[in-house]
């Protein structure tokens, strides 16, 4: 009798012992059920420098959200390599919902086949905010009147017309990259540093016609200085006291597959943030795409509220991936075979 009294209370005393290891684990657990979010300032990094669209959406997100979670958000432009020195600054950071990212998804999506950073869209969650289309414009004194008339001209002159572009592997690039796939043409290439010296190239005559981002055009085709042919949409594009911009689908049936184009910027985390936090941060941006200021600025600025929440970005993203892949890819930019990352041809 005695050794089974021994034998309990032994068995006692090692149960409390392993709950006496356990206890600062098990409140962890208890307290991120519990615990406020948030309880200071956070970051928001923009992996690119201020004025672009990627930068514009994020500061556009960042005040409503801020007021939405009772905090400041910080914005700091981390620009490099293609926005993975930002992005992998937020990699790198604590996964506790205080260093969030804004990126263009173009560039998000390119960075493991262009091996900048070793990161997928599947290692993070994210929330799809804004979408602006690239657009083909040329000049107002151009000989080209609709997107047929430029077609007709790269085909019966293939690689003789200059097409202006922000850089390699940027939107535009990709996107007439997919419309050379897709009807055979030849065009000369070149790069600018950025979309304003591409455009200021169209306006010059320095090229015959640029592929840039609606967002970064609007108000010159607004003023005339540019004629809008097509835009890189499944829809017509109708501009608010300007005019409606024909879908590339019209000349161009078999571009589909690739639609739309243009730049998707979203708000990205990297897995692993508390589940309370992203319950919250899910609230939060599903309140902030509907904040007048936000819709507002949306409105203002040519952009299309894409309004994406966590499981509906990945649908996109893994068709994005793959578009933009394959497009560098085929283009031979690309630093490694989509193939070895199985991803596959759209």
């Amino acid at each position: 009798m005695k050794n089974k009294k021994n034998l309990g209370l032994i068995a006692i005393v090692a149960v409390i012992a392993i709950l006496a290891l356990l206890w600062p684990t098990i409140q962890g657990m208890l307290g991120e059920k519990t615990k406020e979010y948030p309880t200071r300032d956070i970051s928001m990094t923009v992996p690119f420098n201020p004025g672009g669209s990627t930068d514009l959406t994020g500061r556009a997100l960042a005040e409503p959200m801020g007021k939405i979670l009772g905090t400041n958000i910080t914005v700091a432009n981390t620009p490099g390599a293609g926005g993975s020195v930002g992005s992998l600054a937020v990699k790198n950071a604590p996964t506790d919902g205080y260093n969030l990212l804004v990126d263009g998804m173009l560039a998000f999506t390119s960075m493991p086949i262009m091996d900048t950073l070793k990161t997928t869209y599947k290692e993070w969650d994210i929330w799809l905010a804004t979408f602006t289309p690239n657009v083909i414009a040329v000049r107002k004194d151009s000989p080209y009147q609709t997107i047929d008339d430029l077609i007709a001209d790269l085909k019966s002159r293939p690689g003789e017309l200059t097409a202006g572009t922000a850089g390699p592997g940027s939107a535009g690039h990709i996107a007439i990259e997919l419309l050379k796939s897709a009807l055979g043409i030849e065009y000369n290439h070149v790069p600018y540093q950025g979309g304003n010296p591409a455009i200021i190239a169209t306006l010059s005559g320095e090229v015959d016609f640029t592929p840039q981002l609606l967002v970064e055009m609007e108000d010159m085709i607004k003023a005339g200085e540019l004629r809008a042919l097509a835009a890189f949409t499944t829809e017509d594009i109708v501009i608010k006291d300007g005019p409606t911009i024909p879908s590339i689908l019209k000349t161009v049936s078999n571009m589909d597959t690739y639609l739309p184009m243009g730049e998707t910027t979203g708000l990205a985390v990297p897995k692993g943030l508390p589940e309370n936090v992203l319950a919250k941060l899910d609230s939060t941006f599903e309140s902030t795409i509907k904040d007048e200021s936000f819709v507002t600025f949306c409105n203002n600025k040519g952009f299309i509220i894409t309004g994406k929440n966590r499981e509906e970005s990945v649908e996109y993203l893994s068709k994005l991936s793959s578009v933009v892949s394959w497009a560098l890819f085929d283009a031979g930019i690309a630093k490694v075979s989509p193939e070895e990352l199985n991803i596959p041809r759209p």
